[in-house]
Formats: structure tokens, sequence, C-alpha cells
């Protein structure tokens, strides 16, 4: 595996403007590039930083690559969660559905030990809010999930 190796999640949504801000807001991403397409107000790549860890975005471009468009809210909805975990649960939440997220699982205590919710941003894409709150030993662990896959 090469040296500078990574893996970063890189995102098509409908207005990447509008995205970046989001972003900023909701999640405190900080903005590291943003090129714009020529002959166009689109943007073609932007490089954002969320808790140290990268995000690439652009607009749709499915017209030039003569494809179907592949935003979440053509697709309705996308199969990928992308997960955070902060030190601070709560306040990613309050700032992220302030916002304007759409939760889809609300942030509570989970049996795991993680106080762990799930949203969608406005944009169609779903991401997960973690914080371990305590350890939960891998008996108790078991017990917990069996009664929670039973209910």
């Amino acid at each position: 595996m090469a040296e500078n190796s990574s893996l970063i999640p890189y995102l098509v949504v409908s207005n990447a403007a509008a995205a970046i801000e989001y972003y900023k807001t909701a999640l405190g991403a900080v903005e590291l590039n943003r090129h714009k397409a020529p002959h166009d107000d689109r943007i073609m790549h932007a490089h954002l930083q969320v808790f140290g860890a990268d995000l690439m975005l652009s607009d749709d471009f499915s017209e030039k690559m003569k494809m179907p468009c592949e935003t979440p809210e053509v697709l309705g909805g996308s199969p990928v969660t992308l997960a955070l975990t902060v030190p601070d649960a709560h306040a990613l939440w309050a700032a992220a559905t302030a916002a304007g997220a759409v939760v889809t699982m609300e942030l509570k205590e989970q049996f795991w030990g993680d106080l762990y919710g799930q949203f969608r941003d406005p944009f169609g894409h779903k991401w997960s809010v973690s914080q371990t709150v305590k350890q939960v030993d891998p008996a108790e662990f078991a017990e917990k999930a069996a009664a929670a896959f039973d209910a």
C-alpha cells in the first residue's frame, strides 16, 4: 500500500455551494479549496475537512458525463451513512438540526454505550453522530443487543 493512501468520501450534491455552507454551519467544516466549473457557476470540486477528516464534494455534472443524475434526491436517498464520532454529540446535533437536518433516529444513549443518532442533511446524505459515554462489557452488550433486536 502506498505511504500516502487514504479513503475520502466524495459526495455529489444538487447545490454544492449551499452544501459547503451547510457543512460549515452544521458540522464545523473547514473549506480547503473550491473550484468552479469553467463557464458555469457550479462547483466541479471542493475539499473540506470535518473534524480533521477529508470530505470532497461537487455539483452533479451527469449531463456532461452522459449518465443519469446520481444525487440522493433523484435516487430517493442514499444507502451510505457518513459516521461522525465526536466529543460533544449534543452540540453537533443541535447545530446540524438547527441548520436543517432531518432527524431519522433520535440522539439518545444506546445499548452499546454510545450517545447515538442519525440525520439526513438537506442534500439527502445520511449522517450518524456518536459519542462514547460508557464502556459496555461483551456479556452485557450481547444481552442488551438481544433485547433490542427482540423488541
